[in-house]
């Protein structure tokens, strides 16, 4: 597999984990009354960290083939479209590990 081809694999993962964590950080109320999530919070915060650094890297060779063809995004649309998304995705698991994150 060529590295340029690695942010279509990052987004298609991303967005699968998304799935699994939107899904997973749902609350449901078990029999002593206790709200807990679908899925352990360790497993949530471990999930959203593989899937942080996944999209990272897929952003990060992105941006550095963008640059290598001096940003003529014409070229390269689903490239650039797709960048875009595994960057939008990585804020996204940001802002989603601060709020599982229990304090």
């Amino acid at each position: 597999m060529k590295t340029v081809n690695f942010p279509y694999i990052a987004l298609a993962v991303g967005l699968l984990l998304m799935l699994v964590l939107l899904k997973g950080s749902e609350t449901v109320t078990d029999t002593l009354g206790d709200e807990t999530t679908v899925l352990p919070l360790l497993t949530l915060l471990i999930v959203n960290e593989c899937a942080f650094l996944l999209t990272a890297v897929g952003a990060f060779i992105g941006l550095r083939y963008i640059k290598s063809i001096n940003y003529q995004f014409s070229l390269k649309p689903l490239y650039t479209m797709t960048t875009l998304l595994c960057i939008l995705l990585t804020i996204q698991f940001t802002l989603l590990g601060i709020n599982l994150w229990p304090l």
